[in-house]
């Protein structure tokens, strides 16, 4: 290895935030190759203070992927439900075309419809999950992310109060009036995930307070009647996915996208079914903790098991 090459991969990270409140391009790196202890604790700080950080021109095949994820924890099967990637359990396809997930007839879309935090009908979510753009079209296709403890701290203080104390059910299931595929309603009656969880998690490394509350998974509200649980969920789905606590990014062959999962949601694009441009992205998930609410009591899993590193072994 060059003195060029080593001062090049040891040289300070540079950090450029793209919205007041999430996420941020990270340069100066090259994750083909392993990163030292000082990158590591610099990109993981990033991620604590962005949520989402993203890297460009990235050129990864599978294998590098794994090894740039396992730098940062243990990773899970590809997708609990889904599966994964012949040959390599840790990664799942995100291509245009999965008839596994895609869904037709869905009679009602809502501002926060398509929303979600990766995996949290499982008792323990997964702590971040990394995508890595490898077929990108030339237009279209970006994705946003939201920061969920922004979303907590604007709320006022007597509904901050309210729902700190309340708990929802999370569950894999299509969407309201959505027709899934048999290959979808297939895969999910073998994998079923339900799972309680605080509406309000705090974070295990900062103790941060999160709005923990899914659109894509969080079904109704325990202990409240059926419309009560319905006009507080809407009323915080709306409030989570405000657009001044999102960022939206333009994806390029080569760029990778790092979230905690923790304190975002997400939304997949749609436009590309409009498009004539096939679109392919892979990702690798992280062994998560089970979440933990203000009052100090942990989610506990309905039906399912934790979604855990034995699950991508067993698979290899």
């Amino acid at each position: 290895m060059s003195a060029a090459s080593i001062t090049k991969q040891d040289a300070e990270l540079r950090i450029q935030p793209l919205s007041a409140h999430i996420g941020a391009e990270i340069h100066g790196v090259d994750l083909t190759r392993p990163l030292s202890a000082a990158q590591i604790a610099d990109i993981r700080a990033a991620l604590l203070k962005w949520r989402v950080v993203f890297f460009r021109e990235q050129f990864l095949n599978h294998e590098q992927h794994i090894a740039f994820s396992a730098q940062f924890g243990e990773l899970t099967v590809g997708h609990p439900v889904f599966g994964h990637v012949d040959g390599h359990p840790q990664i799942y396809s995100i291509s245009k075309f999965r008839k596994a997930t895609r869904f037709e007839g869905q009679s009602l879309l809502r501002p926060w419809t398509g929303w979600h935090t990766d995996v949290t009908a499982a008792v323990n979510p997964p702590f971040a999950s990394i995508l890595r753009g490898v077929t990108i079209p030339p237009y279209g296709g970006d994705t946003q992310w939201t920061n969920l403890v922004i979303a907590y701290d604007r709320l006022s203080e007597p509904v901050r109060r309210f729902v700190d104390g309340l708990r929802g059910v999370h569950r894999f299931a299509p969407p309201a009036g959505a027709t899934g595929t048999s290959a979808f309603a297939s895969a999910v009656e073998q994998h079923v995930l339900v799972s309680e969880h605080p509406l309000v998690r705090v974070h295990p490394e900062t103790g941060e307070r999160a709005l923990y509350v899914s659109p894509g998974f969080l079904k109704h509200i325990v202990g409240v009647t059926p419309r009560e649980s319905q006009a507080l969920l809407e009323l915080l789905w709306e409030h989570v996915t405000r657009p001044e606590f999102t960022v939206r990014f333009k994806w390029e062959a080569g760029s990778i996208a790092f979230w905690d999962n923790r304190t975002t949601a997400h939304l997949a694009p749609t436009d590309i079914f409009d498009l004539d441009f096939d679109r392919q992205l892979y990702r690798t998930t992280l062994v998560g903790d089970v979440p933990v609410g203000p009052d100090g009591r942990a989610s506990v899993s309905i039906e399912g098991s934790p979604v855990g590193a034995a699950a991508a072994v067993a698979l290899n």
